[in-house]
């Protein structure tokens, strides 16, 4: 009888314990699970973009393997629609804003003869800058907007092409401000051209951007 209860009392023993042991497996079984979803989109080697800029070492597209500069072939690209806008201002003296606001200044409307030159230059940037392309713009437009101490100049550009218009943006914008310049120079030598960026750019294998902030 001894022997019996001994027996007994050791299969209990075994099945409690039997019992015991999976519920020991629930969190700690779970933490020894391979990771999913978003920590093992974590453990994942980089891809795409952020792989090629750790991976990579950056190229320019305008120079070759040897180092000489070079025109891009867009051929292969698709016709999308492309669009930028740059941006950028001009600052001057009180004297000259003055002159400039009363329409007193001797060379004529320095803010219409600006704009004019910028749509002028947007469609002549491919002779101004080596390697641009020469695109078929289908719009221009330059915007100027006075500020307190100047204006701010706004160009944008469309066209439907294989490669995008941000230089004639950019080139607009410039050559708008240095024909103010130009115009008011003999009252105000010390006329600050800056800020010239740009802020946004639609279409292209590159997709949307858009400037968030400005560099200091």
């Amino acid at each position: 009888m001894p022997a019996k209860r001994s027996a007994a009392k050791a299969l209990r023993q075994t099945g409690w314990s039997a019992a015991k042991a999976p519920r020991q497996t629930g969190r700690s079984a779970a933490k020894a699970l391979p990771r999913t979803g978003r920590s093992a989109a974590r453990a994942l080697p980089r891809t795409g973009r952020n792989a090629r800029a750790n991976d990579e070492p950056a190229r320019l597209s305008h120079v070759d393997d040897t180092g000489k500069a070079r025109m891009v072939d867009v051929g292969a690209k698709a016709v999308t629609l492309r669009e930028a806008h740059a941006t950028g201002e001009i600052t001057m003296s009180p004297t000259a804003l003055r002159l400039v606001r009363r329409g007193e200044v001797a060379k004529g409307d320095p803010l219409q003869t600006a704009r004019l030159a910028g749509i002028m230059a947007a469609k002549q940037t491919a002779s101004l800058i080596p390697l641009c392309h020469p695109l078929p713009l289908s719009h221009v437009s330059v915007e100027l907007t006075p500020t307190r101490r100047g204006y701010r100049i706004d160009a944008r550009v469309r066209t439907s092409a294989q490669t995008g218009v941000e230089m004639e943006a950019l080139t607009a914008v410039s050559v708008a401000a240095l024909t103010i310049y130009d115009m008011v120079k003999a009252v105000d030598k010390e006329m600050v051209i800056g800020g010239i960026c740009l802020l946004e750019k639609k279409g292209g294998r590159s997709g949307h951007y858009r400037r968030t902030k400005q560099r200091a």
